[in-house]
């Protein structure tokens, strides 16, 4: 039993069942045994393993994607750029390198990380020495400024509700106590006005993800766009609605049981991307398919170009790490790009209107 188990059995026992977001934020982010707050998760001694780890090609295409955006945009002399969740830093430190040939778009960008893990400020801290990066805990510290931003599996880390419907109502689907661990149930059913709009598209038994935390951020970040100008990356797994459970936990990148051991794996929900629209003040593109985006941006190019100059097993990595990214058996039909967007601009490159 981890020490997190233990703490949430004693939470419930004298609380009683509580949300699977409360389960969530308190597995993921407790200060002493939460997952984020104990270990660096990424790469092949960790639990999973993000684009800008797999290939420099994301990073450097997402760079010069925001890059080209503030161009159409007038390139304003100073503006925020930001990343939410930045990992290790590496994509950041890839966007950097790829727009350091921009004219002034270096001079001009304040660089923030909107980050709550401390052993992951660290490696981002070794990863952009020399940039003098801002570390920010939450999305609505960021300046009131233009803002060209990106978030790659940022909200799929965020605490969800479910939610399944009884008629014209919903029973929040909880975490209670098992034997020796814990166990789903659900509550008394209930109105739920956020999910008013789903009693469209479904009937008695399903299931609906909610997430309250996602909609407060882009909300932020999409009323400083519109304010200020500005442009986000929004890159993650799900689809434009949510529907089913699809809450998982992954520990040394195999699934595991999300209610077995509480602070030792990650958890994760896909993207409600039509959540996410309906949230945002600013203008936003259309959900597109990680691989036709990339694509979109030249990214066989990109790989050809770096081809040229290796061989053997270092030569067959990069190229398994190109069709990683865009194929659609891969990643590149399981995980989307929504762009936010000023109403008067063009939408970033690679998406469209």
């Amino acid at each position: 039993m981890t020490p997190l188990l233990r703490i949430l059995r004693t939470r419930i026992a004298a609380e009683g069942p509580i949300p699977v977001a409360d389960f969530m934020a308190e597995s993921l982010l407790h200060p002493v045994h939460g997952y984020y707050a104990t270990r660096d998760p990424l790469g092949a001694k960790g639990d999973f393993t993000t684009a800008p780890e797999i290939s420099q090609m994301f990073g450097e295409l997402i760079g010069l994607c925001l890059a080209q955006s503030w161009l159409d945009q007038g390139a304003p002399a100073s503006f925020t750029l930001a990343e939410l969740g930045p990992g290790r830093g590496t994509m950041m430190a890839d966007i950097l390198r790829a727009t350091a040939r921009v004219p002034g778009f270096h001079d001009a960008a304040g660089i923030y990380l909107v980050e709550a893990s401390a052993p992951l400020r660290a490696r981002q801290a070794e990863a952009l020495a020399g940039h003098a990066p801002a570390w920010l805990d939450h999305a609505a510290d960021l300046p009131d400024a233009p803002l060209w931003l990106v978030a790659n599996e940022f909200f799929d880390a965020l605490p969800i509700r479910q939610y399944v419907r009884n008629g014209a109502a919903w029973c929040e689907r909880r975490v209670g106590l098992s034997d020796d661990g814990l166990q789903f149930g659900l509550a008394p059913p209930a109105p739920v006005s956020a999910l008013t709009h789903r009693l469209d598209d479904t009937q008695d038994g399903d299931l609906v993800e909610h997430c309250p935390a996602a909609a407060t951020i882009i909300q932020t970040i999409g009323q400083r766009i519109a304010d200020h100008g500005g442009a986000a990356l929004i890159a993650d797994y799900g689809d434009w609605r949510s529907l089913g459970d699809t809450l998982q936990a992954l520990q040394a990148h195999s699934p595991v049981d999300p209610l077995a051991a509480p602070g030792e794996a990650d958890l994760t929900a896909h993207v409600d991307f039509e959540a996410l629209a309906r949230a945002t003040p600013s203008a936003h593109t259309r959900l597109t398919t990680q691989g036709v985006f990339l694509e979109r941006l030249g990214i066989t190019a990109r790989a050809q170009q770096l081809a040229e100059a290796l061989s053997g097993t270092v030569r067959e990595s990069h190229i398994a790490a190109h069709r990683r990214l865009t194929h659609p058996s891969e990643m590149g039909t399981l995980f989307k790009l929504l762009g936010l967007f000023p109403q008067t601009a063009p939408p970033p490159p690679g998406l469209d209107a």
